[in-house]
């Protein structure tokens, strides 16, 4: 459902209007609507996701409500709204020496990056905001905004902590950007396109068609690109940029109220977009994975989001499993683990397509 689709629609239920402008800013401000109150609502799903996952792992009960009065609600379902609603009813403290703008600019900025790169996502066999030729060159594109975004942050605060945090984030996505996309590299090498439907469709035939199990290089190339993802959002072992043992609280030291949700906000909303890269280019998108079963469009959007939520969980079990690495570990697995990796990965994908031919 693209915003031609609904221009379309439109003009052909108020024929009368003729092509209208206004009809046009409608067919726009719907999508951008609906993604919004999309990230809203899985922002608020995966955070309880998280406690409860985290008090399982943890061997806690996690959040829950019991007795008379004000609580969380059945099985604590109102532990994130209450977060929410806690976030936006408080304060929000500018420090006095901060740079205002840049201060206030910075969670709106990141938060954009993460919300526009929504506008290229296939969440169904026809259910797409924009439907670009360069859906993936599109999405890495506007993630970079995340690095300009949190520099800012950092710098803006005026404090040291905020700063350092800045400084890390900024070293830590450009670094993993590079393995990331080359892992994409040899999706784009496959089929031979950068339009994300074009590669959802490429594997259609059942989960042996799908583009990790293509050859041997394929599951390498998987591995690397989600936990070059895991860096590129600062999940855990990659949260160096927040570590609150050694920076307070890293980029947003300085942050409190709705500023400070919107750089939680943009993490969730990064990762549903990098698992949702992952689901598109290695693991058949909206393709069931039986072959002419399931397989309609109606169940197309079960089986994109269901693929996306599936790494999602697997990313908050690696953050309450895994211990944080080091600087000097996170840049080496990079630079002299990954890319190396990576690029013979290009090479062997390569050679294996002209020798099968």
């Amino acid at each position: 459902m693209t915003v031609d689709f609904i221009f379309e629609s439109l003009n052909k239920i108020f024929p009368s209007f003729g092509a209208s402008d206004l009809f046009l800013i409608i067919a726009i401000l719907l999508p951008c609507v609906a993604c919004f109150t999309f990230i809203a609502i899985y922002g608020l799903v995966v955070i309880y996701a998280e406690l409860k996952v985290s008090s399982f792992i943890h061997d806690k009960t996690g959040p829950m409500g019991q007795g008379v009065g004000l609580h969380a609600g059945k099985w604590g379902l109102l532990q994130p709204v209450a977060d929410a609603l806690k976030l936006i009813l408080k304060e929000d403290i500018i420090p006095g020496s901060a740079n205002k703008p840049l201060f206030v600019l910075a969670p709106f900025m990141i938060f954009v990056g993460a919300f526009i790169s929504f506008v290229a996502l296939p969440f169904g066999e026809s259910i797409i905001v924009a439907d670009m030729n360069i859906g993936i060159f599109y999405i890495l594109g506007v993630g970079s905004l995340a690095v300009i975004a949190l520099i800012i942050a950092g710098w803006s605060s005026n404090n040291k902590w905020a700063l350092y945090g800045g400084m890390r984030s900024a070293a830590q996505i450009i670094s993993y950007e590079i393995p990331a996309g080359i892992s994409l590299i040899v999706v784009i090498m496959l089929a031979g396109s950068l339009n994300m439907q074009e590669i959802i469709r490429y594997q259609q035939g059942g989960i042996f068609n799908w583009i990790i199990f293509d050859n041997p290089f394929m599951p390498i190339a998987f591995i690397i690109y989600f936990i070059s993802a895991l860096a590129e959002t600062n999940r855990t072992p990659f949260d160096l940029p927040e570590s609150e043992s050694e920076l307070v609280a890293g980029f947003v030291t300085e942050y409190s109220g709705m500023r400070y949700a919107f750089f939680f906000l943009s993490e969730y909303a990064n990762m549903f977009v990098v698992s949702a890269v992952a689901v598109t280019g290695f693991l058949g998108g909206w393709q069931s994975p039986f072959p002419n079963f399931l397989n309609s469009p109606s169940w197309s959007v079960f089986w994109m989001v269901n693929k996306t939520v599936f790494l999602i969980f697997i990313m908050i079990w690696i953050r309450f499993t895994v211990p944080r690495l080091r600087v000097d570990q996170l840049m080496h697995v990079c630079w002299k683990v990954f890319i190396p990796i990576g690029l013979f990965n290009i090479f062997g994908v390569a050679i294996w397509t002209v020798i099968k031919g």
